[in-house]
């Protein structure tokens, strides 16, 4: 309720809740507003504790989607047997213990802004069906027969250095 109070205060008077003095600050500032106003896919990358979900609120802020829900998962924390059912969701039955539908956060996130912190600790395969939702804006749920469409601008911020990564095979 704070961080929404905060952005809606900061969207009346026109200013952005994060000051930036230094040069290199007002830089990635800069590049905040040129990529709020194109409706794409945005990687944010880091070290711990440098403000990338603060980045990427404000991206969320000044974009045409800032009156759309804005949602944010920490893709390190969840066990790699429950990201597909967080991600994309899952159908009463598709497993043990899933009593009800459950609705992904791709689906919550629908119109508006999904952040996937940590995205570099995704499991390959949950990579992969990501790579389809964001090809397609299409997910399928956990033991669903069906595509959902979404509509959902993905903000992704990593703390690990994926261009090496991907070059070292991992």
């Amino acid at each position: 309720e704070n961080r929404e109070l905060r952005d809606n205060l900061a969207k009346l008077h026109g200013t952005s809740p994060i000051v930036a003095r230094s040069q290199q600050m007002q830089d990635v500032m800069d590049r905040v507003a040129m990529v709020a106003g194109y409706d794409t896919s945005v990687l944010i990358q880091g070290p711990s504790g440098t403000g990338k979900e603060l980045i990427s609120r404000e991206i969320h802020r000044r974009s045409s989607r800032s009156r759309k829900p804005f949602h944010q998962v920490n893709c390190g924390a969840i066990p790699s047997q429950l990201i597909e059912s967080e991600l994309f969701g899952h159908e009463d039955g598709a497993f043990t213990g899933a009593t009800r539908t459950h609705r992904g956060v791709f689906e919550q996130a629908h119109g508006g802004v999904l952040l996937l912190d940590e995205v570099g600790d995704l499991p390959a395969d949950a990579q992969v069906k990501l790579l389809r939702v964001l090809q397609e804006g299409r997910v399928r749920r956990v033991g669903g027969e069906s595509e959902i469409e979404v509509d959902v601008r993905v903000v992704a911020a990593t703390n690990r250095p994926l261009a090496q990564m991907v070059r070292d095979g991992d």
